[in-house]
């Protein structure tokens, strides 16, 4: 499921872990994507047996029925084949990973999510799967997903599941405040002229978030340099959009801290917020946490930043380079993430998928207008312009981790924006150096 280097995962897919929502995919497709790898990633002999150990995270025992039986499928297929499944905690699954990859003794086939694949592939820890697929294996995927993980034209991750944000707003509140829930803000800027007016008429806060670098994303102001050597978010453009959320902060506008997935929940449960913008999974909780307020929930398509572009966290498959069996790992992880595993695994845990073919399903093109419905086709609209903000990025999750320490400063403390962006893109480019 997730994990992070240094900040533990990215919030949103640290949403997924806090719901339990984490987990694989079963086979199908007759289709390039489904089976067969390009000719130099050909599989062992069918007689030759292999065994696969393939790690997840926190997916035992909510998931055993439906791995077990993905496994089975694969192995009827496949009978030279046996998958070793092995679950650990969200706390654990990182210093177990790097420990392996230290010593040699490394698992074949292991879920990841971007920024961590980046970090640990950047090191030359993960096989470069643009040597093992197939143009159509590739071609199955969202292109900018896939190619969040391609750092150098090599490529470590096969992406599996994701999750695409959207405006989830408490109806009470909203019209309340004498806003219509039914013309929702449409830009950044609406939402922050929403925000302040549900404060104004309401006291509720307008959203919570947690503080991190991917704030820049959406309004299209680069995180590093066209060769991605330096920081390049420190600019007058920077600076002016990172006051305007400072503003919000100082105002109450947004609650004053550094609000995780738990905490974005809450803050909505009780009042406290009439917006989050969030992953589906984010209606589990709720609906759970609130049910009154569950009910009188309703979604949006999130408002978008100059950039127009989409922010994903996606989860990814991946195989350390060190693997016994890198050829049937990479066969394996296809099977894992083909079009048909992953549109059956999101009816099963409400995600979004990261291939193309996927989304074409009814599942994700009618309504019956309930709210897990409508969040399912708001999210999904849009995939194909989706792309990780850590796209290409060496070192990731220090990165992240420099960046956000700025951040905090900023938004939490009141220090001065100017100075603290200069510092932190001095400390990026210590990372990169």
């Amino acid at each position: 499921m997730k994990l992070s280097m240094k900040r533990a995962l990215s919030v949103s897919m640290a949403a997924l872990m806090a719901t339990g929502l984490i987990a694989g995919c079963s086979q199908g497709e007759s289709k390039p994507q489904a089976g067969k790898p390009a000719e130099n990633a050909a599989a062992p002999a069918k007689d030759e047996p292999v065994t696969l150990e393939f790690w997840t995270i926190s997916l035992q025992p909510k998931f055993n029925d439906y791995f077990n039986k993905l496994f089975a499928e694969y192995q009827a297929t496949h009978p030279n084949v046996k998958i070793d499944w092995k679950d650990f905690p969200i706390d654990a699954i990182q210093s177990r990973l790097l420990t392996s990859v230290a010593s040699g003794n490394v698992p074949d086939v292991v879920n990841l999510n971007t920024e961590l694949a980046n970090q640990v592939g950047s090191k030359g820890a993960l096989a470069d799967l643009n040597q093992h697929l197939t143009p159509e294996q590739k071609a199955a995927y969202f292109d900018g997903i896939y190619n969040s993980t391609v750092l150098n034209g090599k490529a470590y991750g096969l992406p599996w599941y994701t999750s695409a944000s959207v405006l989830f707003m408490n109806k009470k509140l909203v019209e309340k405040a004498g806003l219509d829930p039914k013309n929702p803000p449409k830009t950044r800027e609406e939402l922050f002229q929403w925000a302040r007016t549900i404060k104004e008429k309401t006291g509720a806060a307008g959203f919570a978030r947690a503080i991190n670098s991917s704030i820049f994303g959406g309004e299209g102001i680069p995180l590093l340099s066209a060769d991605k050597k330096t920081a390049a978010f420190n600019t007058p453009e920077g600076v002016k959009f990172i006051d305007e959320y400072a503003k919000l902060y100082k105002e109450g506008v947004i609650p004053k801290e550094d609000a995780n997935f738990d905490k974005q929940v809450a803050y909505f449960a009780g009042e406290q917020t009439a917006f989050q913008m969030s992953g589906t999974t984010f209606i589990n909780r709720i609906k759970t946490a609130a049910p009154e307020v569950y009910q009188n929930t309703v979604v949006a398509s999130l408002p978008l930043g100059k950039s127009g572009t989409r922010t994903s966290n996606t989860m990814n498959m991946v195989v350390p380079a060190k693997s016994k069996n890198v050829k049937a790992a990479v066969e394996f992880g296809v099977f894992l993430t083909n079009a048909k595993n992953q549109l059956e695994f999101s009816k099963v845990a409400n995600t979004l998928p990261s291939t193309k073919d996927s989304i074409k399903d009814p599942f994700y093109t009618q309504t019956d207008g309930s709210l897990e419905a409508e969040a399912k086709l708001a999210s999904a609209k849009g995939l194909e312009k989706a792309s990780d903000f850590l796209l290409g990025v060496e070192k990731a999750g220090d990165v992240n981790t420099a960046v956000n320490k700025r951040l905090q400063n900023i938004f939490l403390n009141g220090a001065d924006i100017k100075t603290e962006l200069d510092a932190a893109a001095k400390d990026v480019d210590n990372v990169l150096k």
